[in-house]
């Protein structure tokens, strides 16, 4: 393998949802600097005996980049895993940014996201003809701003299916940006908790009762809420074009 860096996304949190390619990496490399907080440990089970195992979830970005420069200076494989996949929300600009500046190889492996692990645990569709055809990605303002046209309240104007990322700690202010975005009271929404772990929770709820509901289930952080009317698809049927008798084209 060769001397490089390599971001691997390490998905939700189920170790069989890892890529094979993702794992052929991880039991390769020769060190792993893993986000603990976020990322199931049984993840880095296969790893060579001496592989050098590094937490990041206490170490700064200057700590991350100074184990990851000093390992590839020895001629060491470097896998830095992120939670889900790397490209959503992953804080691996900064990283990367470093590495040009050294000019370094790296390689980004994607893996699932939290977000597609949340929707096959609800067994539902995120794009549905006639109900939802655009997914919003998202999260709430809090520590770190957003831009002022990408406001929660803005996004909401919308009325498409949202995944808001990093904020049911905000469930309140949330709730009240999508209510003057415009949604109505009664929208379906999910919050689902650890997605694909063992101690995954899934709740439902409408906008109204959601504050309620998650303030009473205890959970801060680690979740994913989903909002919009494809929540509420099986009550309905909707059927795509796509495998219709009548309709032929290239796609299918």
């Amino acid at each position: 393998m060769a001397v490089k860096v390599y971001f691997i996304g390490a998905g939700p949190g189920d170790p069989e949802l890892l890529t094979i390619r993702a794992k052929n990496t991880i039991e390769r490399a020769d060190v792993i600097i893993y986000a603990d907080s976020l990322i199931n440990p049984e993840v880095c089970s296969s790893t060579r005996e001496g592989t050098e195992i590094y937490p990041s979830a206490s170490l700064s970005l200057e700590e991350i980049t100074g184990i990851i420069l000093d390992a590839v200076k020895q001629g060491k494989v470097v896998a830095r895993l992120q939670s889900g996949d790397p490209s959503i929300y992953g804080a691996i600009q900064e990283q990367m940014a470093v590495l040009d500046e050294k000019g370094i190889e790296y390689e980004i492996i994607p893996g699932v996201s939290s977000l597609f692990a949340a929707v096959a645990t609800l067994k539902t569709e995120l794009t549905i003809p006639e109900l939802s055809q655009t997914v919003i990605i998202t999260r709430m303002e809090g520590r770190t701003p957003v831009p002022a046209l990408e406001s929660l309240k803005r996004l909401a104007q919308h009325q498409s299916t949202m995944a808001i990322f990093l904020s049911v700690s905000l469930i309140s202010e949330v709730v009240s940006a999508l209510l003057e975005g415009g949604y109505s009271a009664d929208t379906p929404v999910a919050v689902v908790y650890r997605a694909s772990w063992k101690d995954e929770v899934v709740l439902r709820a409408s906008l109204k009762s959601l504050v309620e509901r998650v303030q009473a289930s205890g959970i801060r952080k680690q979740a994913l809420i989903l909002v919009g009317g494809f929540l509420n698809s099986r009550k309905k049927p909707f059927r795509s074009k796509l495998y219709d008798r009548d309709f032929k084209h290239e796609y299918r």
